[in-house]
């Protein structure tokens, strides 16, 4: 190492961490402590390795966390191997009862997932992501109908619902797909949606298959996978501000830099201003909790919201508060009113999203709901409201 540097790197330590003298007085006598720079820079040295190791800790787990997810999807795809048609003729004449009434219950699954997570099925579902079993079926259907002639009804019908469990699959997958595109898009992470889903779950065992006519087939436990992972999604979607806080009459301040509306100069403007007249009522944007309702420098009246995963909105200047803290939120919520207060020029609400308490651009969490109120002000429109 250059002397120079060396001499820079010792000059900048001794400024740090100037030696101290402590004396302490005992039955008359003085003793001093001295703490030289040295052994106070190694105590901070160790600190700071302390806080290192914790946060790779925490990150190690967390990214185990998503591996050991991405391991069992992964072996659930593999384990999605179709059941080969001879299998299936020994399980019909072991017990045809226990089969017809795995059938049923399969039946009531489908009906009830179909009813309670996507509502009305659609009339065409995307292909790709699992395989197509058609041609495997109506191969079981021949040899189940020839064996057994009694039991062809039964495997017809567990062939529809194989062919149904197999675009339901699809569906789900197509779904999920398009809701992880959507927390891209704003910036976030859908793994950490899904890891967080899974820590608040639970309820009784209610199994799909007696287990009297052989395992469940691994094509619904592919389902039930997928319809898991596009739940929790599309839950997590619900705390994605999209909903617009405020009926408005135009943005009047962006996202950015720009010359401040009261000392002038450039300046960071961390949020959208949405004019409005006072007393206009302003809305939660997304589903959370109010953790701030009062005053804060610069914004006057507030209220945050928090949305987990370290995603908050900030409703500023208002003239009057509605929600508390600690209150249950969902999007459309009334949680105030539009003012001035704070550091305003006129009536309007400062609108912010911040993650991990950084601000970042409102603009891709709304345009999806109102792509419209983007759209450059005429510059005629009417003085500008700023806060």
């Amino acid at each position: 190492m250059p002397a120079s540097l060396r001499d820079r790197i010792a000059a900048s330590l001794v400024r740090w961490f100037p030696s101290r003298e402590f004396f302490m007085r005992s039955e008359g006598h003085v003793r001093f402590l001295r703490i030289s720079t040295r052994l106070q820079a190694s105590i901070a040295a160790g600190c700071a390795a302390l806080v290192v190791l914790w946060v790779g800790v925490l990150g190690w787990a967390l990214v185990g966390q998503i591996v050991a997810g991405a391991n069992r999807q992964s072996l659930l795809d593999r384990e999605a191997a179709v059941a080969t048609a001879q299998d299936r003729v020994a399980r019909y004449h072991a017990n045809l009862d226990a089969v017809a009434g795995d059938l049923k219950r399969r039946q009531d699954f489908l009906e009830k997932a179909v009813q309670g997570v996507i509502g009305p099925m659609p009339a065409t579902l995307p292909k790709g992501t699992v395989s197509d079993s058609t041609g495997e079926t109506a191969r079981t259907v021949r040899k189940i109908s020839a064996a057994m002639p009694q039991a062809a009804g039964l495997a017809r019908i567990e062939a529809r619902q194989i062919a149904f469990t197999e675009r339901l699959t699809r569906f789900a997958d197509d779904r999920a797909q398009a809701a992880s595109g959507a927390f891209r898009k704003v910036g976030l992470n859908p793994q950490t949606v899904m890891a967080d889903d899974a820590r608040a779950q639970g309820g009784p065992l209610i199994r799909l298959t007696s287990g009297a006519s052989g395992p469940l087939d691994p094509r619904f436990v592919r389902l039930a996978a997928s319809l898991g992972r596009m739940s929790a999604l599309n839950t997590g979607l619900a705390h994605i501000p999209n909903t617009m806080p405020a009926s408005f009459d135009y943005i009047s301040s962006s996202f950015g830099v720009r010359s401040d509306p009261i000392e002038g100069g450039a300046a960071f403007h961390p949020g959208l201003d949405f004019k409005g007249p006072k007393g206009a009522p302003i809305f939660a944007a997304a589903a959370g909790t109010v953790s701030f309702a009062g005053q804060r420098q610069g914004y006057g009246n507030c209220v945050e919201i928090s949305h987990g995963q370290g995603l908050v909105t900030r409703y500023a200047h208002m003239s009057r508060i509605i929600a508390h803290m600690g209150q249950a939120v969902t999007p459309g919520t009334p949680i105030g009113a539009i003012g001035s207060t704070g550091r305003s020029t006129g009536p309007h609400l400062h609108f912010e999203v911040r993650v991990n308490d950084r601000p970042v651009n409102p603009r891709p969490f709304l345009e999806a709901a109102l792509p419209h109120v983007f759209q450059e002000v005429p510059a005629n429109i009417g003085p500008a409201t700023h806060g």
